[in-house]
């Protein structure tokens, strides 16, 4: 008998393509719309240049990453402290790429019309391929603004946050061309509650802005402890006060910034976030002392975009494998993407992908307009509205997606275990829920025409009777102060799906924007699948279906 007839068991069929190496720009329709529509037509081609890298080798480089995590060595081998955090290839790879492509910097070193939206579509390409490295590249972005209220601290500092160079070595920022900066502000005992910090700040000689301060305390979380330069809190005479902390003194001596450990976390594993303390660390107030809260929002008004742009990548790359699956998946003789409830829920995924991405995008629009009042009154809201919908939207809307493709989108060797993991950091970072609801009241009632800024954005309903009863409705709600607190995190949902329906509507896409507000403003269901009848699920889904190779 010969054995070796069997040594082939069966045929693989019915198994989709590979998406290996596609162009994530070119495959998804809705993106290249919305960053046209919001003033970035001229960066297309640098966005589509960021599409191939990202589905290819950022895509490969992106999973040997979180394979890998971060290794944390507190001591050499002769018993010398050296608190260093050691990374993979592909991690620094990933890095290299972003900053090289100006991720960190373009708004800032080319601040035209839709600068913001271009580097916000490069970004929610590159959080596709992998998230963890997001946050050090957030973060290096967003420190601008708070370095700005420093002048003599930002002549040094500014060029090299804003070069293009990539330089992960552990050696003082002064041999460096380029550098990233993290952040440290919670503490054990306050966490969110930043007022409670107890870390204290004595100052070297004169105190004051600009001056240097040692800071002796600890931080319960600090991100990317390998970064150039921290934006942390410290207490002084005066109160809560901001600092830029370097890991390096200005003689080349390690200062005193001590690595406790790193966390070890639900997802983000690419990144090291760790748990520090700072024992005499040499360190420069920035902005007003006194003032660290209002002169760190500076940057966290930022980070916060960044995390409404990145779950909406986490949500449209799980929608791009479970659409992909599903069109070529047959189940009973007919494709997954043809058959009736399939549609429903593909279709469903389809309208909070790309409602997220046209909220965010907007966002990036108004910050593109840094002169407009409106439209700075419209960025200090909705970063908050966005932080809060689009981030707590995510984690079901992947679970679901997953689900689309079976155990296959359970296994690690799709990327859908690792979006899942991912989600839930960007609702808990920078303000869990509540904390983002009870801004946006603290915004419509205390900054003035933060509120009749909403509503003129809003408009009458544009047309739609649906809409007009919601804008209704939200001016009814906002009129009854009685518990309004108890009511935030309605109140904030009633915004944002308001305002989704409104930029879906003014976009012009009929089938998208008909059956947004026929699902999410008519209470029709708690879960996705469940879109009312008379959706044109099938143009949604086409819409959202790679079509892939190109």
């Amino acid at each position: 008998m010969n054995l070796h007839q069997y040594a082939e068991t069966h045929e693989v069929t019915n198994q989709p393509p590979s998406l290996d190496g596609a162009n994530l720009y070119r495959i998804d329709l809705p993106l290249q719309q919305w960053s046209q529509r919001y003033g970035a037509g001229w960066a297309q081609e640098r966005i589509d240049t960021y599409g191939a890298l990202a589905g290819g080798p950022l895509m490969a480089a992106g999973f040997l990453a979180n394979q890998h995590k971060p290794q944390f060595s507190s001591h050499d081998r002769y018993g010398h402290r050296i608190d260093l955090v050691e990374f993979h290839p592909a991690y620094h790879e990933l890095m290299r790429t972003a900053i090289e492509h100006g991720l960190p910097s373009l708004p800032w070193t080319d601040p035209r019309e839709g600068a913001h939206v271009a580097r916000a579509a490069m970004t929610y390409l590159h959080s596709q391929a992998e998230a963890g490295s997001g946050c050090p590249l957030t973060m290096t972005f967003a420190a601008v603004p708070a370095l700005k209220l420093q002048p003599e601290l930002a002549q040094y500092w500014l060029p090299k946050v804003l070069a293009r160079e990539y330089d992960p070595r552990n050696i003082g920022d002064r041999h460096k061309v380029g550098v990233t900066l993290g952040m440290a502000m919670t503490e054990k005992q306050g966490g969110t509650d930043v007022r409670a910090n107890t870390t204290r700040a004595y100052p070297v000689g004169a105190p004051g802005p600009g001056q240097a301060y040692e800071l002796v305390g600890h931080k319960w979380f600090c991100s990317a402890p390998m970064c150039d330069a921290f934006l942390t809190l410290a207490q002084t005479d005066k109160g809560l006060s901001c600092f830029l902390l370097p890991r390096h003194r200005p003689d080349d001596s390690r200062n005193q910034f001590y690595i406790q450990r790193l966390k070890n976390k639900l997802g983000n594993c690419s990144n090291a976030s760790s748990e520090v303390e700072f024992r005499g660390a040499l360190a420069w107030m920035i902005g007003e002392e006194g003032r660290g809260v209002p002169t760190i929002i500076e940057m966290v008004a930022m980070t916060r975009f960044d995390c409404m742009v990145g779950s909406s990548a986490l949500m449209r790359q799980a929608l791009t494998q479970a659409a992909h699956h599903c069109a070529h998946r047959q189940v009973g003789g007919r494709l997954l993407a043809e058959q009736p409830l399939m549609q429903n829920v593909l279709a469903d995924l389809a309208l909070e992908s790309e409602a997220a991405l046209a909220l965010s995008l907007r966002m990036g629009h108004a910050l593109d307009q840094p002169g407009d009042p409106h439209q700075a009154r419209f960025a200090r809201l909705i970063t908050a509205v966005g932080k809060y919908w689009i981030c707590k939207r995510a984690p079901a809307m992947i679970n679901e997606a997953a689900e689309c493709m079976g155990g296959a989108g359970y296994v690690e060797d799709s990327i859908l275990p690792r979006l899942y993991r991912e989600a839930p950091v960007n609702s808990t970072w920078e303000g869990s829920g509540n904390v983002q609801c009870l801004d946006v009241l603290r915004a419509l009632s205390k900054e003035p025409g933060v509120l009749d800024t909403l509503f003129a954005e809003l408009g009458d309903g544009h047309g739609d009777p649906r809409l007009a009863a919601h804008i209704g409705n939200l001016k009814a709600a906002f009129a009854d102060t009685g518990d309004i607190q108890y009511r935030a995190r309605q109140l904030t949902e009633d915004i944002a799906v308001g305002l989704q329906a409104k930029l879906l509507l003014e976009a012009g896409n009929a089938a998208v924007s008909d059956a947004f507000i026929a699902s999410r403003l008519s209470g029709n269901g708690r879960v996705y699948g469940v879109l009312p009848r008379g959706v044109d699920v099938a143009a949604l889904v086409q819409r959202a279906t790679p079509n892939w190779p190109l």
